[in-house]
């Protein structure tokens, strides 16, 4: 298939997940001074209205929706309240919105694996589905979807996280082969480490004390690296080229060339470097 030409930012309107925080919140803030109009979609509804008035006043066209992922039925919904707040179809969907948890595999309940997933896999694969008619209408659009480094390596201590983001890679790989005869092209994100709140605003299975889970929290944002603005350069300039994959943080590029050479090997070096992240016992 012949390479897409550059996707062009100015007067498209972008949704973007998990927009109140974060990675989301700083590519929103990018998309908006490249010229896109917003549809900002997050559980915190008061921090997506701060987000929009600001927005809004350095000249943005800027929508909140304020939904839980975990629930399907306002997933459905969204594509008609933006349709209906812009009245254009959408033409970039940003899926950054996701959640950790603190525990084990034996400590993790079904209930608590199954809400990791339910955000974070089916969150992805339920608003993919809600938009794609308007990304296909729009005629030239782009979908992305936040993986992880945890897409690429699978450290001990975060199997239901590990489990939903190989899940979001399969899912975008797949369907970035369904659409490639369409206008529709797909990016797989994968961030390394990040200064965001997600691990100090993880839930923690039921099984792990307090003390335990603020130590492995501390530790995985240790190795935190790249800030929020430097991944949405990445993540921008990822849809505007119409990459295939992104790779955010030094950590990142080294996973993904690491798995590869080495595809079991790894967890010899790896395990060393998130030992203390991992251990969530009392």
């Amino acid at each position: 298939m012949a390479r897409r030409r550059p996707l062009q930012l100015d007067g498209r309107l972008a949704v973007v997940t998990g927009a109140g925080s974060g990675m989301g919140r700083a590519s929103a803030e990018l998309l908006a001074e490249r010229g896109c109009a917003l549809a900002l979609v997050d559980r915190d509804a008061a921090a997506i209205e701060a987000l929009a008035e600001t927005l809004r006043d350095a000249g943005a066209t800027v929508s909140t929706h304020a939904a839980d992922l975990a629930d399907l039925d306002a997933i459905a919904a969204l594509p008609d309240a933006v349709a209906s707040a812009h009245g254009v179809p959408a033409g970039i969907l940003l899926n950054c919105a996701g959640v950790s948890m603190l525990g084990s595999f034996a400590q993790a309940t079904l209930d608590e694996f199954r809400w990791v997933v339910d955000i974070n896999l089916w969150g992805t694969v339920a608003t993919t589905k809600a938009f794609l008619p308007q990304l296909i209408e729009s005629g030239e659009a782009h979908v992305a979807n936040v993986s992880s480094l945890y897409g690429l390596a699978a450290p001990a201590g975060r199997v239901p996280y590990v489990t939903s983001k190989f899940a979001v890679r399969g899912f975008t790989d797949a369907l970035r082969h369904e659409l490639e005869t369409t206008g529709v092209s797909v990016s797989a994100i994968y961030p390394g480490g990040v200064q965001t709140g997600i691990i100090h605003h993880a839930r923690v299975a039921a099984a792990v004390t307090p003390g335990a889970a603020a130590r492995a929290a501390d530790a995985q944002a240790a190795l935190y690296r790249t800030t929020p603005a430097q991944a949405a350069e990445r993540i921008v300039d990822g849809i505007v080229r119409r990459r295939p994959r992104v790779f955010i943080g030094r950590d990142s590029r080294l996973s993904d060339l690491v798995t590869r050479v080495a595809p079991v090997g790894y967890w010899n070096v790896m395990r060393g470097i998130v030992a203390a992240a991992a251990d969530t016992r009392g």
